[in-house]
């Protein structure tokens, strides 16, 4: 297996604590990342979550376990099945305003993962979180302090 990495980042105009409340409500996910369809939270234990994924006519469905939390600064994931993938968004304090980094690993089959991200794959995928950002900064800066749960 070969691991292909993507790393985006925006400025969002909101204070790390909205910022963070926002992110960290993983079941919403789905209203900013165009290719997750559900993320639900394992009762027995918030640290587990089902995702979807859905690209055209390909789904894609994995747990993820949350294996590191600092809160306001970072969440950091592992799948424990599924589509074997990793990464973290990290949250910088800006004073009013505040950094988004999201750092998205993922598993391909060796020599095909290699040829798919030169040919299109990487800028495909980077190209969606870098959207995806965009989008979650448009969610967070209308949505009003008392909107936050």
């Amino acid at each position: 297996m070969s691991w292909l990495e993507h790393t985006v980042q925006i400025e969002v105009a909101a204070a790390v604590d909205r910022v963070w409340a926002l992110w960290s409500d993983l079941e919403k996910m789905p209203l900013w990342m165009k290719w997750i369809e559900s993320v639900v939270i394992t009762p027995e234990d918030p640290t587990l979550s089902r995702w979807t994924l859905a690209t055209g006519n390909w789904h894609f469905s994995w747990r993820s376990r949350i294996c590191r939390q600092v809160k306001h600064q970072i969440i950091q994931w592992e799948s424990v099945d599924g589509l074997p993938n990793r990464g973290a968004i990290r949250f910088y304090d800006r004073q009013g305003s505040t950094i988004v980094k999201l750092s998205v690993a993922y598993a391909i089959p060796g020599v095909l993962g290699q040829i798919m991200d030169r040919l299109f794959l990487g800028r495909v995928v980077e190209s969606t979180l870098q959207a995806d950002l965009e989008r979650f900064r448009e969610y967070a800066q209308r949505m009003q302090p008392t909107q936050v749960s």
